[in-house]
């Protein structure tokens, strides 16, 4: 479980140009819950993210990820039980190592790496099969650059590594935005999946106000650093996404 207790992040405090990012902001994110995150620009989800990750720091507030304190821990030791998906395809991979070479650093994370990778037979054969379930055709491609696949294969294979480790909690930042409808689309059903199959806590932040309606068990929204709405599953399935429009005109 993620828990959130009263946590604060002020850029360039008593200056002319501050910015009260996160505001005594509260919240839990169990696991298996997929909490779809929406809000103007500015309203704290990049932030949010940030500070779950390691990347800043917390002005104050308490986070915890079951039952470690997270707030002075640093990111790659956090990334044990942390993994991340970013919006852009060629981040969170190593375009010149091959998918098999990927999958084994993935399968380190958050423990001590040697000088050298270290590859068996029977790990060749796990990745194969993970790949396989894909059916992308990518199985008997294991040995190619990562660099050279396309941005939903690489979307695809990132959300697959994830779970090459013993991670509790994903972070889907914007992991569609730069997609076709195709890829998207599939790129999402396999995190659904794979959050369902391995009860992982999420926290997907999107503009695509579809996504966030179709996707998750409950829908956050997040104001000037702060929550404004939390509704249920059942309480998101009764919107459309011209309601969520509306929301960010209130802002």
């Amino acid at each position: 479980m993620l828990v959130l207790n009263n946590v604060s992040k002020t850029f360039f405090p008593n200056r002319p140009n501050e910015i009260r990012a996160l505001d005594r902001l509260s919240f839990t994110v169990s696991s298996g819950e997929f909490v779809s995150v929406v809000g103007a620009n500015g309203s704290g989800k990049s932030t949010l993210q940030n500070l779950i990750a390691g990347t800043i720091w917390a002005d104050n507030g308490e986070i915890r990820l079951n039952d470690e304190l997270l707030n002075q821990m640093a990111d790659y030791r956090r990334s044990r039980w942390i993994a991340r998906v970013f919006q852009n395809p060629l981040q969170g991979t190593a375009p010149e190592l091959s998918i098999l070479d990927n999958f084994r650093l993935a399968s380190l994370r958050g423990k001590a790496k040697k000088l050298t990778i270290g590859v068996n037979t029977a790990f060749k054969e796990r990745v194969r099969e993970q790949v396989r379930l894909l059916d992308m055709g990518l199985e008997n491609k294991i040995h190619q650059p990562m660099g050279l696949l396309s941005g939903g294969q690489r979307q695809a294979l990132t959300l697959l590594m994830t779970v090459m480790s013993d991670v509790k909690l994903l972070l889907l930042d914007e992991p569609t935005a730069a997609l076709d409808p195709r890829s998207a689309a599939r790129v999402m059903e396999l995190a659904s999946k794979l959050i369902a199959d391995y009860q992982l806590a999420v926290l997907f932040i999107t503009h695509n106000m579809r996504e966030a309606l179709s996707y998750g068990n409950r829908l956050v929204q997040l104001s000037h650093g702060r929550i404004k709405r939390d509704l249920s599953n059942e309480e998101k399935h009764r919107l459309k996404p011209q309601d969520l429009y509306e929301w960010f005109n209130e802002d």
